[in-house]
């Protein structure tokens, strides 16, 4: 489970986020590209962008459901 106080600090504010368990398997970037990016100096992705829809939040739903490392977290704030 994805832990709030162990976020990437590429994070952008708000309800979904991803820590530092993060394999950079690319599963979030691809379910989700308008909210997840890589890093690529630390090789981990993080959330760019909160979702501003119904389906960007679908997509964020679906990219922290299949996370292999559940690295992905949904704090509720909005």
């Amino acid at each position: 489970m994805a832990d709030p106080e162990d976020k990437n600090e590429e994070n952008v504010d708000g309800k979904f986020y991803v820590d530092s368990q993060c394999i950079d398997c690319d599963l979030c970037r691809e379910t989700a590209p308008n909210n997840f990016t890589r890093s690529d100096d630390e090789g981990y992705s993080y959330l760019f962008k909160q979702p501003e829809n119904e389906e960007e939040t679908a997509q964020c739903l679906e990219a922290m459901e299949g996370c292999p490392v559940e690295a992905i977290g949904d704090d509720g704030d909005t």
